[in-house]
């Protein structure tokens, strides 16, 4: 049984050969996790060993368990999700990496599913190697969707000062334009708005979204999708208790500040959105997917094949992702555990009613 004042955290170790449990050894490394969480790394001892003896000025060990739901919260365990001799070569992107990273995140994602560890942090992946016909996705987002069976998920990147959402994920820029449509902008804003209530504790998030062209369209100069598809989402999200605004030219928004009036930004498509999140954000940045029952994390970074091996990896971003994990487990947790007291729903219903203030949209 899962200890309910420690959450017990998944780490898939992503890429074998990428720098994914080298930023596992570097995070759990320091003894001072065991105080607010149990670590279960989903790998294999040789594997694990491999880089444990490449940093060897860390103090690190861990016990081996065969049952994920029968956890040692005194040390880091090791889920082996495979016995056989692996060939690990760092730096290298070959069909083995992808192959041991799916087998990691498959095996963690369901015990996530099944409920024997509380959060999940994905180390990175490489999209060139572990999709298949096996594994036909295109990143964690659309395969935990799947697992998870929910219609609907939505890519959020969160760092101290900034939260942005996207409305499409991997897609060529060439096909971005048909995937943004008034359903996928409601979907997204509806689950956008769910999640900054649950799982970051906001009563009453304000939401702004940005427009898909150049200058928003400029009144529909520069393209249609604001007049037609964009801005009726907005009245429609409204409509439905949604506090959003917009559409807002991307490049003046980031540039004057605006995102910070907000609780979270959601763009239309990729480097829309991570572009400014990275080059703009305090701290280090945590890819969360919201809209699944489960809670995963992940750094925002990816394999750094160029660094794979060398000990130079960075666990910031990692360990971060680790830390938001646990917050938004506690969240959830406060959530359920206010709208489970009458009294507090109706001071909950007493706030939704109140009176909004005005955002001058600029």
């Amino acid at each position: 049984m899962i200890n309910e004042n420690k959450p017990v955290i998944g780490l898939s170790c992503g890429d074998i050969n990428g720098i994914g449990l080298e930023l596992i050894i570097k995070t759990v490394g320091d003894a001072r996790l065991l105080e607010i969480c149990t670590p279960v790394i989903f790998a294999s001892n040789k594997v694990l060993n491999f880089y444990r003896k490449a940093l060897s000025d860390i103090n690190f060990n861990f016990s081996t368990i065969k049952d994920s739901s029968r956890v040692n919260h005194k040390q880091v365990n090791l889920f082996s999700c495979w016995e056989e001799e692996v060939a690990v070569t760092p730096g290298l992107l070959n069909e083995t990496g992808g192959k041991y990273a799916v087998i990691s995140l498959v095996t963690a994602a369901q015990a996530l599913k099944e409920g024997k560890i509380d959060g999940l942090v994905t180390a990175p992946i490489h999209k060139k190697n572990t999709n298949s016909e096996a594994f036909n996705f295109t990143g964690h987002t659309p395969y935990l969707k799947n697992l998870f069976e929910v219609p609907d998920v939505v890519m959020l990147m969160v760092a101290e000062n900034m939260r942005v959402a996207l409305v499409t994920e991997h897609v060529p820029v060439k096909d971005i334009a048909q995937f943004i449509t008034k359903e996928a902008i409601l979907s997204k804003l509806h689950l956008l708005n769910n999640s900054l209530k649950k799982d970051f504790g906001i009563d009453k998030p304000k939401i702004a979204v940005l427009g898909l062209n150049p200058h928003a369209g400029d009144e529909g100069l520069v393209g249609k999708e604001e007049e037609e598809i964009i801005k009726p989402a907005i009245k429609e999200a409204k409509l439905k208790d949604i506090f959003c605004f917009g559409p807002y030219p991307a490049d003046a928004f980031f540039a004057r500040g605006q995102y910070e009036k907000f609780d979270a930004v959601l763009a239309m498509y990729h480097d829309q959105g991570l572009i400014p999140f990275k080059s703009l954000a305090n701290g280090e940045g945590v890819n969360y997917t919201a809209g699944l029952n489960g809670i995963r994390t992940s750094p925002d970074h990816g394999v750094a094949f160029d660094i794979a091996g060398k000990s130079k990896a960075d666990e910031a971003s990692f360990r971060e992702a680790v830390f938001k994990c646990i917050d938004i487990i506690t969240a959830r947790k406060e959530y359920a555990s206010q709208h489970k007291n009458p009294l507090k729903k109706i001071s909950a219903a007493f706030v939704a009613n109140a009176r909004d203030e005005k955002i001058i949209e600029e």
